[in-house]
């Protein structure tokens, strides 16, 4: 493997990587302050759809960001209603999530764009266009930093460069200020939360808000930045490895990064050598699709050891009276 095959595949792991932070970082929210959210896939993808589907109407790619937010913090505030005010199986209700948005955004689509559930081609102003960073030309001609400086961390969308500060200033909120701490000791002993007159309700829909924004930011990054468009089922599994990722993290924030840069570099490496050889014989294109989701289970099995989740997780708090 030469050294500009290894740029591509660095620069396709920050690609891919993106839409895996902005979700894991989103879960890690939710799961902290004691929501579990399977969920994220289905906000990723109705995000995704609604995103490509108004940027294609409107021509704008800020509209569609905000159609795709609107989108996925809609479906958060349904998870927010059926598992912290009414009190039900957060597992089910994240399930429901993810049924009710791969269907609806096909029929959707399909009565909107008679596409077969896809929306049209996006193009121009409708798309997030790359950025080149600054002295990024300049420094170009350098051995090994330019390349890296040049073809790896420049040219991306802002979306990226969006996912990549969001895991500092993650970091920052739940380690540094009040918010924060008061989030994780809703995780893990709501009780003691409410003793101290904090609002435990207030508390939860606000890390579920927080995960509804960064599931729309993923999911537009998915169809109007990865993509140039909405085509069925497009968040591919996404939402669960960003779940896997989280486990692996240990539900940390720099964690998380890294986690997501290897599942990310995972799914470049299978598109990358689709048709690879072994030993002479030819490994079928989709063995080299499914590498990804093969080694999340082998690393989750095997190198992960014990993850231990919020203690509250999953159980709905009732307030003692």
């Amino acid at each position: 493997m030469d050294f500009s095959t290894i740029i591509l595949l660095l620069d396709s792991t920050l690609r891919l990587a993106t839409p895996l932070l902005l979700a894991c970082l989103a879960g890690l929210f939710s799961e902290r302050a004691g929501v579990l959210d399977i969920g994220l896939e289905g906000k990723m993808l109705a995000a995704a759809f609604f995103s490509a589907a108004c940027a294609a109407v409107t021509g704008s790619v800020w509209l569609g960001l905000l159609a795709g937010c609107g989108a996925s913090l809609f479906l958060s505030v349904v998870h927010g209603l059926a598992s912290i005010t009414f009190r039900g199986n957060q597992l089910i209700s994240g399930v429901a999530i993810n049924f009710l948005a791969a269907g609806l955004t096909v029929l959707i689509g399909q009565n909107w764009f008679s596409l077969g559930g896809r929306t049209p081609p996006l193009a121009g102003n409708a798309r997030f266009q790359s950025i080149t960073l600054p002295f990024a030309d300049t420094l170009e001609p350098l051995p090994l930093i330019g390349p890296l400086y040049h073809d790896v961390l420049s040219g991306h969308t802002i979306l990226v460069y969006v996912g990549l500060l969001a895991v500092p200033l993650t970091w920052w909120v739940l380690f540094r200020t009040r918010f924060g701490l008061r989030l994780r000791a809703v995780g893990e002993n709501p009780g003691a939360v409410d003793t101290a007159g904090v609002s435990v309700i207030k508390l939860r829909y606000g890390a579920v808000l927080i995960c509804g924004i960064l599931c729309g930011l993923a999911g537009a990054y998915l169809a109007t930045g990865l993509s140039a468009g909405f085509v069925k089922d497009m968040s591919a599994g996404r939402g669960f490895i960003a779940l896997a990722a989280l486990i692996f993290a240990k539900w940390r924030p720099w964690y998380a990064l890294s986690a997501c840069l290897l599942f990310g570099l995972l799914d470049a490496l299978g598109n990358r050598f689709q048709n690879a050889e072994l030993l002479g014989i030819a490994i079928p294109v989709q063995f080299m699709q499914a590498l990804p989701y093969i080694l999340t289970v082998v690393i989750l099995a095997g190198f992960v050891g014990k993850a231990t989740p919020p203690r509250a997780g999953g159980a709905a708090y009732v307030k003692e009276r």
